[in-house]
């Protein structure tokens, strides 16, 4: 499976962006997709995930209540939708394969190309 990550950009603080992440190949219904984020000098923190069957999302802390995660099953696509967003979100974000559902980046398989993402205030 490869994945890519697009629809970065930059936006004000308050404003919405919505991601996407595109895979080509197979994404079997046992696997989730998720999106992780890595601001400069920072380790790469969880977003959320989606499972690929179900359509059931986790996500963080950070992103529950601002962010949406869903899934296009037909297009291999899944999206991020950010609402809110704040200074803070400024970050390279990235989708990537698990077979099961982690909110640790080292369970996760197949990393899609970043989308830089840059929130102003």
């Amino acid at each position: 499976v490869q994945l890519q990550a697009f629809g970065g950009g930059l936006v004000q603080a308050g404003g919405s962006l919505r991601l996407s992440c595109a895979a080509s190949g197979q994404i079997l219904s046992s696997d989730y997709i998720g999106w992780f984020r890595q601001a400069p000098g920072k380790d790469r923190e969880f977003v959320g995930s989606i499972d690929w069957s179900a359509g059931s999302t986790t996500y963080s802390e950070a992103s529950e209540g601002r962010f949406v995660i869903s899934s296009d099953n037909a297009e291999n696509t899944v999206y991020l939708r950010m609402n809110s967003l704040k200074p803070e979100d400024t970050a390279t974000y990235y989708c990537a394969v698990s077979t099961f559902r982690s909110t640790a980046a080292s369970h996760y398989d197949y990393w899609g190309q970043g989308t830089l993402v840059t929130v102003s205030s």
